[in-house]
């Protein structure tokens, strides 16, 4: 009894330690792959717990999200046989899940070190190897990232689909320290340069600021000066316009009197012209006679009341000699005969 005992935990352990084995975990992000006495099976995982058999059969994760790998300390003949090296260079790139099976057989679960290290090495190495020292290190330094990237993503369509690149960062090279102080040098010397020619440009633009303000203030000048004259040209038309009513009026208003004093008078001539009837010069002449506070009658007039002249009236003789006849003195100083 004991012997079985014995046994049956021996077989427990053993049993334990399969199902220990066969179970495993695959991380969110992953895709399980299977060897089989070290031939890649076709079987394929996603995230979770699976089983397998125990002891036999292996797996290993393989990432296909986002990752950054790092190739370190590259070195890179220049054209002019000046040796440089890069400290690190990071590839962004990630693995398409359906292509994972396909590229793990191809290239091993550590396909990036052929895929990307090598390339990386290789691609870098044909760049320098056609620029000088002063491309790569300032001229054109700012086009490695992007021709890496391209240059790499090109090989992989062909070689990896499902492999993609999503961005390449360039350090800057390490160059030999005597050639770094030529280009601090160089450098300095254009910082002063464009500061030199920046102030060029700063006092330029001032002056043309200046002058553009003295332009402005002139045309404002003018501007003012010009609605002032028009100003005062207006003033001047309104003022001979109100005049030229004001005249307009005023000879009307003239005329018009004139008018009416030429239709009074030819209306007074008129009627004056209907009076001077005999009936009429005779009323009047006794209206005129009643109004007199003294009559004078006799056949003579005191001399100083007599007209003299040839107006004078006297009543002739029917001999032909000159009679006098009695005067009347009216108080205008007229003479009626009586």
């Amino acid at each position: 009894m004991a012997q079985l005992g014995a046994i049956a935990s021996i077989i427990c352990a053993i049993g334990g330690a399969a199902l220990f084995a066969s179970v495993h975990k695959i991380e969110e992000g992953h895709t399980g792959v299977y060897y089989r006495g070290g031939a890649l099976l076709t079987t394929t995982s996603n995230p979770g717990f699976h089983l397998m058999m125990p002891f036999i059969t292996n797996f290993k994760s393989v990432q296909t999200t986002l990752q950054t790998d790092e190739v370190k300390n590259v070195p890179c003949g220049t054209s002019g046989g000046v040796m440089i090296y890069f400290d690190r260079i990071e590839v962004v790139n990630y693995l398409v899940p359906s292509a994972v099976y396909d590229i793990v057989r191809n290239f091993t679960a550590d396909y990036d070190k052929a895929l990307i290290f090598n390339k990386v090495h290789h691609e870098l190495n044909q760049f320098c190897s056609v620029h000088s020292l002063q491309e790569v290190y300032i001229g054109l330094f700012d086009q490695i990232d992007e021709n890496l990237k391209l240059t790499l993503q090109e090989d992989l369509t062909c070689m990896a689909p499902g492999l993609i690149i999503q961005a390449v960062r360039v350090t800057k090279p390490n160059i030999p320290e005597s050639i770094r102080r030529n280009y601090e040098m160089m450098e300095a010397e254009k910082t002063k340069l464009l500061i030199s020619a920046q102030t060029q440009k700063v006092v330029e633009k001032e002056a043309e600021t200046e002058r553009k303000r003295a332009v402005i203030e002139a045309e404002k000048l003018a501007q003012v000066a010009e609605i002032k004259f028009s100003q005062k040209v207006m003033e001047k038309e309104t003022e001979k316009r109100i005049s030229e009513i004001e005249d307009g009026a005023f000879l009307a208003k003239m005329k018009a009197r004139a008018d009416a004093e030429f239709y009074t008078a030819e209306r007074a001539a008129e009627a004056n012209k209907l009076k001077l009837t005999p009936e009429y010069l005779q009323l009047m002449k006794f209206q005129a006679i009643a109004a007199n506070s003294k009559i004078y009658f006799g056949s003579k007039i005191p001399q100083m009341f007599v007209d003299s002249g040839p107006s004078s009236t006297k009543a002739s003789d029917p001999q032909g000699g000159v009679k006098d006849e009695p005067w009347v003195m009216c108080p205008n100083w007229t003479l009626f005969p009586i």
